[in-house]
C-alpha cells in the first residue's frame, strides 16, 4: 500500500479510535502555519520578532510554539515553525512550515509556496487551482490575522503564502498525489492536535478518495487490503490511479461511506487473511482488532482445517474451493453494508505472490 497520510503501523503497536493516553499528541501543519503566521504579523507591524507565540485551536487548546526561522524585508515578514507531530509517526514530522506576510488585497488570501500542493481534482474542500491548505487552516490563520490587526490599528488586508521546503518530495509518501493534490503537501487539521495513532486520518482519506472518484465521474472503485493486492486489481481492471482507494483495514470505513456516497461498482481485493476476516462479518481487518474464526471457516469445506494456523494454510489444505466460499461470503457482506444502493460488487482473494485464489460476482 502507499504510504498514507499517516504512517500508522508501527512494530505491533495497536491502533484505535481512540488516542493512546501514554503518547505525546502534536500539532497538525495547520496550527504550525496559524503560529508562524501570528508571530510574522507582530514583526511586521511590530518591527521585531517574538520567541515564541500562543494561539487558540478550535477546541479551546493554547499551545505555545517556538519559532525556529525568521527573516524580515520591504513590507514582509516570514516565520518558520517545526512541526511536532508528537508520538505519532506523521510523515511531515520535524517539517519546517514557513509562513510570509505582506499587507495588500483584499481581506486574507493564502498562497502556496515551496512545497505545498495545488488542487487539481475536484472533490475535495478546496476549488480545482486552490492551493492545498485546508479550510479550517484558512478560518484559523484570518482569525490570527483580524487578532493581531486589531491589536496594532491595521487593516486585515493580508496575503499568507505558506511554504514546506521539501514538500513535494515528502508528498509522495502521502495520498496527494493520487487524490489530486499537485506538487506538495496539504496544510491540513481540523482541531489542530494529532492525536497519536488515530485511525480518524486514514479513513477520511477512505472518504476523500471516494469523493474525488465520485467528482471525476468514475463508475468503478476497487478498495485493497495492500500493495500485492492493489496491483492485481489494478491491472485486472485497467483501473485508472484515482479508482483506487487505499481501504487498508477499514473495510467498514470504505463501505459505510460507499453506503452514504454511492459507485455503480466496487471491487474488495485482499489476501485470503483479511478477506476470510471480512467474510466472518469483520469490519476492521488489523490483526490486533480481528481474528480468523478457524472453525467457521472449517465449516465451509469438506476438507480438515480446524488445525491451520493461518488462512492461507486452509486454502493450501483444502484448496482454492475454500478461497472461492470465501470470496462469496465476503461478497455478502459487502453488499449487506451497501443495502439500499444500486452498486454491484465483486471480491478478488489473492495469495502473497498475488496469484487469484478466488473471485465472486
Amino acid at each position: 500500500m502507499k504510504i498514507a497520510f499517516v504512517l500508522w503501523a508501527i512494530n505491533n503497536q495497536p491502533m484505535t479510535n481512540t488516542p493512546n493516553p501514554k503518547l505525546r499528541r502534536g500539532w497538525t501543519t495547520g496550527a504550525c502555519a496559524t503560529a508562524a503566521t501570528k508571530a510574522a504579523l507582530i514583526a511586521l507591524w511590530q518591527g521585531e520578532f517574538p520567541t515564541s507565540v500562543q494561539i487558540t485551536l478550535p477546541k479551546g487548546e493554547t499551545p505555545v510554539f517556538e519559532l525556529a526561522h525568521s527573516a524580515r524585508g520591504a513590507g514582509w515578514a516570514e516565520v518558520g515553525i517545526t512541526k511536532d507531530a508528537g508520538d505519532d509517526p506523521d510523515v511531515t514530522h520535524g517539517a519546517l512550515v514557513i509562513v510570509r506576510v505582506s499587507e495588500g488585497g483584499q481581506g486574507v488570501r493564502c498562497q502556496s509556496g515551496e512545497g505545498i500542493g495545488t488542487v487539481a481534482k475536484a472533490g475535495g474542500p478546496s476549488g480545482v487551482g486552490e492551493p492545498a491548505i485546508n479550510p479550517v487552516p484558512r478560518l484559523m490563520m484570518a482569525a490570527v490575522v483580524d487578532e493581531i490587526a486589531a491589536r496594532f490599528s491595521k487593516s486585515p488586508n493580508v496575503r499568507i503564502t505558506v511554504s514546506i521546503p521539501g514538500g513535494e518530495k515528502i508528498a509522495l509518501k502521502t495520498w496527494n498525489p493520487r487524490l489530486g493534490i499537485v506538487g506538495g503537501l496539504s496544510v491540513l487539521g481540523t482541531t489542530g492536535v494529532v492525536r497519536p495513532f488515530s485511525c480518524a486520518a486514514w479513513i477520511a482519506s477512505i472518504h476523500r478518495g471516494v469523493d474525488v472518484a465520485r467528482a471525476e465521474g468514475l463508475r468503478h472503485v476497487a478498495g485493497c487490503t495492500g500493495a500485492t493486492s492493489e496491483k492485481v486489481v489494478q491491472k485486472l481492471y485497467d483501473l485508472p490511479d484515482g479508482a483506487m482507494l487505499d481501504m487498508g483495514d477499514f473495510a467498514g470505513g470504505l463501505l459505510k461511506y460507499l453506503r452514504r456516497h454511492p459507485v455503480e461498482r466496487l471491487t474488495i481485493g485482499g489476501g485470503i487473511g483479511k478477506i476470510t476476516k471480512l467474510a466472518q462479518g469483520a469490519m476492521d481487518l488489523h490483526s490486533g482488532r480481528s481474528q480468523v474464526d478457524f472453525a467457521a471457516l472449517d465449516a465451509l469445506t469438506d476438507a480438515d482445517v480446524s488445525g491451520a494456523n493461518t488462512a492461507l494454510e486452509a486454502v493450501e489444505i483444502a484448496g482454492n474451493d475454500l478461497a472461492q466460499a470465501v470470496a462469496e461470503r465476503a461478497r455478502e457482506k459487502a453488499l449487506e453494508v451497501l443495502r439500499g444502493t444500486v452498486a454491484q460488487v465483486d471480491v478478488v482473494v489473492i495469495d502473497r505472490a498475488g496469484t487469484i485464489l478466488g473471485r465472486a460476482g
